[in-house]
């Protein structure tokens, strides 16, 4: 018997993660490692204690007090043990004070910088500070100063240097309006098309962009064209197994059957993404060849890992009904009829499930069908394709013959002279300039003409 499709409390509460947070950490570099860590430990109560131990130890290797007494307070508030995450205030009075040291000797450096009116040390010094603010977690202070280096710029690569800046410290403040300004002025600056470890980075920026803003297909695009030699570039932003799974689920949702084909399945390119990420590639696989109950089976497996993503856990849901919404009408589109019962077997859920999700593909207008409810059958609408021909042959007739109409009168207008090339006064009422000086008398020969007769008015 056909398992029951979950639905409402059931979906929101997928199986625990099976996570494992050292290989999965191997991958990052940078803060991303202890924001994803920060993330895990407040969405999944069996990581919570490992991913807090593990965030403190690696925060506590850099200057970013502000993250650790977030992880003290998220460590008090969700943990049982106040002992997992201690307080340590001691190691954060003496952070501060060398921060607060090094911050004076780095304003100091930069007024000096100012005072020599060197634009090249001026932007290094707006560059120093931001890398300090960054790394302290004031990342929208770092985004300032980084910023402030525009004016001092003086080549493409300098652009390119601060619009990267920019993006990373913009992507760490979750703003991807930011994003997707910079990254467009750093792809028409033209030293960005020969570098492809750059190009990578922005097409990965770019792609999160796209998928923060729920485009989808853009998104899609954007990570099948990172390369997979350029991983270590990008890994502050996200891994190579995420631009396989961002990519992947972004292209399922999204690309009709051809394009999956030839941009991911027959794609040399994204196939190394693919490799690092078996589940999404049998996912593919399985969708392209009508597989659909094993694909959603994948897929569903791999759902508690999704929604531990920093990017993708506000996208799953919505990812996952466009995939499953997508199976049901491809599943329908050669058919005629189809017995609801057998297409509740090839999706392995239930009858009455299964009418659910095709009324409401239906009343969207997805699947042009009525369902027979008593007998469990599905009808393609009847169109008459003979009445639709004629219809729009008569309709194109009757543009024709409008468009024909109004270039004959056009013709007899130029014929006749009756031409109206513009209004002569503001108001757009009275007479046009060309019949204003035709009315006008002409001086007699040999007559001086006033300025407003040499100028036409």
């Amino acid at each position: 018997m056909a398992e029951p499709m979950q639905t409402g409390t059931e979906a929101a509460s997928p199986s625990p993660s099976t996570l494992d947070l050292e290989t999965y950490l191997a991958s990052y570099t940078g803060v991303t490692r202890i924001r994803r860590l920060a993330y895990i430990a407040q969405a999944s109560a069996p990581h919570r204690m490992d991913a807090l131990r593990m965030a403190v130890a690696e925060v506590k290797r850099s200057t970013n007090t502000a993250l650790f007494q977030e992880l003290v307070q998220i460590s008090e508030s969700l943990c049982a043990d106040d002992s997992v995450v201690p307080r340590d205030s001691a190691w954060v009075e003496q952070v501060d004070r060398k921060a607060a040291q090094r911050l004076e000797k780095l304003e100091s450096d930069l007024n000096q910088h100012k005072t020599s009116l060197v634009k090249e040390s001026i932007r290094f010094g707006h560059n120093e500070l931001g890398d300090f603010y960054y790394e302290r977690g004031e990342f929208n202070t770092a985004l300032k100063c980084y910023v402030r280096t525009r004016d001092y710029c003086t080549t493409s690569k300098h652009i390119i240097a601060m619009c990267v800046n920019v993006v990373r410290a913009s992507i760490a403040m979750g703003n991807f309006t930011h994003v997707a300004n910079y990254v467009t002025k750093a792809e028409s600056t033209p030293d960005s098309v020969s570098d492809a470890a750059l190009a990578s980075q922005l097409r990965l920026a770019s792609g999160l962009s796209c998928l923060e803003g729920k485009k989808y297909k853009q998104a899609a695009r954007k990570f099948l064209e990172i390369s997979a030699d350029h991983a270590p570039s990008y890994a502050e932003i996200a891994s190579a197994q995420d631009v396989a799974l961002y990519g992947g689920l972004c292209a399922l949702a999204s690309f009709d059957r051809a394009d999956l084909r030839t941009k991911l399945i027959d794609a040399a390119g994204f196939r190394a993404f693919l490799e690092l990420c078996p589940q999404v590639r049998e996912a593919l696989h399985d969708f392209f060849h009508s597989r659909y109950a094993s694909c959603l089976a994948l897929l569903d497996k791999l759902k508690p890992d999704l929604l531990l993503d920093l990017h993708l856990h506000d996208h799953v849901e919505q990812l996952y009904t466009d995939i499953r919404s997508k199976a049901l009408v491809q599943y329908f589109s050669p058919f005629v009829t189809v017995d609801m019962r057998l297409m509740a077997s090839a999706f392995n859920v239930g009858v009455e499930g299964l009418e659910q999700e095709l009324a409401k593909l239906i009343m969207a207008g997805q699947i042009k069908a009525r369902i027979d409810s008593q007998a469990k059958v599905l009808h393609k609408r009847a169109s008459d394709q003979r009445t639709a021909t004629f219809s729009t042959a008569i309709k194109m007739g009757e543009e024709y013959t409008r468009d024909m109409r109004a270039l004959l009168l056009r013709i007899n207008l130029m014929r006749a002279d009756f031409i109206v090339k513009g209004s002569g006064d503001a108001a757009g009422l009275g007479p046009s300039k060309s019949s204003r000086q035709e009315s006008r008398p002409r001086p007699a020969l040999g007559e001086p003409l006033s300025y407003g007769a040499e100028v036409g008015l």
